[in-house]
This record gives C-alpha cells, sequence and structure tokens, in this order.
C-alpha cells in the first residue's frame, strides 16, 4: 500500500493507534538507553518511568516544531489554512491561531493571500460592529494581509466619540455594519457623508442584508461600497480581503489632516 493510499484509506482512529504506538516505542527505547547504567531495581523502576514522561514531553515539542515545519511546507505548496486545519482536525481559525503568519514566510503563490509588504506606516483602519464573532474574523482577514491598526467599536455613537476624540488618528478606512444598538449604520453614515472633516474617509458597508432598500439607502448615502456578507466563512475573508486590497491598496487616499 503506498503512502498516499494509507493516507486516504486509514481512518483516524487507525492512524492514531499507529502513532501512539509508534512514540510509546520510541520513547521506550530512549528512556531505556539514558538509563542503561542504572542498578537499583527500585530506584531503576521509578526513573525509566520518570525517564519516559521526559521523553514524551520532548517528543511531544519535537512533534510541535516539526508541524510548523509542515504547515509551513504545505502553505508553500498552495494550500491555505482552511486546508491546513483541516489535516490537523481543527478549524482554519484553529490552524491560524496555532501557527500564525505562515504566508508571511514563501514567496509561493499560497491559496490565500500573503502577508503583504508593509506601508510606510501601519494602515488605520476603524470596525464598526457589534456580533463579536465577525469582529475577529474581520481583524484575522485583516491581519493576514498586513500591519493594520485595528480599532473596533460597537455602535455609531462609540464611533463619532472616537473620531472626534483629540489625538485620534483619522483612519484610512471605515468598516461599516448597519444594525447596531444605539445608532445604528444607516444614520452614522449619514452623519459621516455629511461633516466635511469626516466625509472624505471611505466607507464600506459591510452586513448581513441584501435588501434593495439598505443598498439603495447606503449608496444614497454616499457609501463608497456596500458589500453583503457571505454566510460560507472562506467567501467571508475572501470578501474582506478585497476590500482590504482595493481601499488600502491600490486606491489613492486623501490626505490626512
Amino acid at each position: 500500500m503506498s503512502g498516499k493510499n494509507f493516507v486516504l484509506q486509514t481512518t483516524a482512529p487507525e492512524m492514531a493507534a499507529v502513532a501512539d504506538a509508534a512514540v510509546s516505542d520510541l520513547a521506550r527505547r530512549l528512556a531505556l538507553h539514558l538509563q542503561k547504567d542504572l542498578t537499583d531495581p527500585v530506584a531503576d523502576g521509578r526513573a525509566r518511568a520518570l525517564a519516559r514522561v521526559h521523553m514524551l514531553e520532548q517528543l511531544q515539542q519535537a512533534a510541535g516544531r516539526l508541524q510548523r515545519d509542515a504547515a509551513l511546507d504545505a502553505a508553500r505548496a498552495g494550500a491555505g489554512y482552511p486546508q491546513i486545519g483541516r489535516a490537523c482536525g481543527m478549524t482554519r481559525q484553529g490552524a491560524r491561531r496555532r501557527w500564525p503568519g505562515l504566508f508571511n514566510h514563501t514567496d509561493d503563490a499560497p491559496t490565500e493571500h500573503p502577508m503583504m509588504t508593509g506601508p510606510a506606516r501601519p494602515f488605520d483602519v476603524l470596525l464598526v460592529e457589534d456580533d463579536a464573532a465577525d469582529a475577529m474574523l474581520i481583524e484575522e482577514a485583516l491581519s493576514e494581509r498586513g500591519t493594520r491598526n485595528l480599532v473596533q467599536v460597537t455602535d455609531g455613537l462609540a464611533a463619532l466619540e472616537h473620531l472626534r476624540a483629540p489625538g485620534t488618528a483619522r483612519p484610512d478606512l471605515i468598516v461599516l455594519d448597519l444594525n447596531m444598538p444605539r445608532m445604528n449604520g444607516r444614520d452614522l453614515l449619514r452623519v459621516l457623508k455629511s461633516d466635511e472633516t469626516l466625509q472624505t474617509i471611505p466607507v464600506v458597508v459591510l452586513t448581513t442584508s441584501s435588501a434593495p432598500d439598505d443598498v439603495v439607502g447606503a449608496y444614497s448615502s454616499h457609501a463608497n461600497a456596500y458589500v453583503t456578507k457571505p454566510v460560507n466563512l472562506e467567501e467571508f475573508e475572501r470578501a474582506v480581503q478585497s476590500i482590504d486590497s482595493f481601499y488600502l491598496d491600490t486606491a489613492t487616499h486623501p490626505p490626512r489632516a
């Protein structure tokens, strides 16, 4: 049976049993080798058990290092975090948290966007989003494309307080949800685009709504773009990175005040 067929035809429990047996045998042999000069039978039994614990810890650390190397090889070969996560039995987000920055170490073309060369200064992004899960996904998607100073607020009033606070850096981009407490995104957009000091900041509406009234209303209030949040996580990430790619990498920015 070839290695490829073995991977395809072997179940996860079978693979785990083979790995456990191999690691246990290796740890036992290494422990015995380290204690070949012990003569006291009582001390020998206790020390051998402790040596196996020590060796298993060392093997676990070595496996972690080798797994990162393998993940990096997979990224160079074109795999993205979703594929690497599935290979390890975890989610895409879990793989990204375990091995951040894989795509900053390869010149090849992975399926996910590589980290971009940093600009003269980090880009400032204001995220107006009250959904914690969506905010985390947006932050992760942006972080893969380069250094981003991301500030998140959960409603329109908090956004205005941040933007108007003395000494606050003018954001290069505002990513805006529509449905939020206190002041929603519709009202905030109208305020932003009627304020002479804020109206030139690009605003992208990123929301779950695809209702024609919301789309027309956003553009009537001079939103720079309207993007409906995809349900699929990979499509959601690509949508955010496309926004980032255009507004922060491609578009010419107005001068900062």
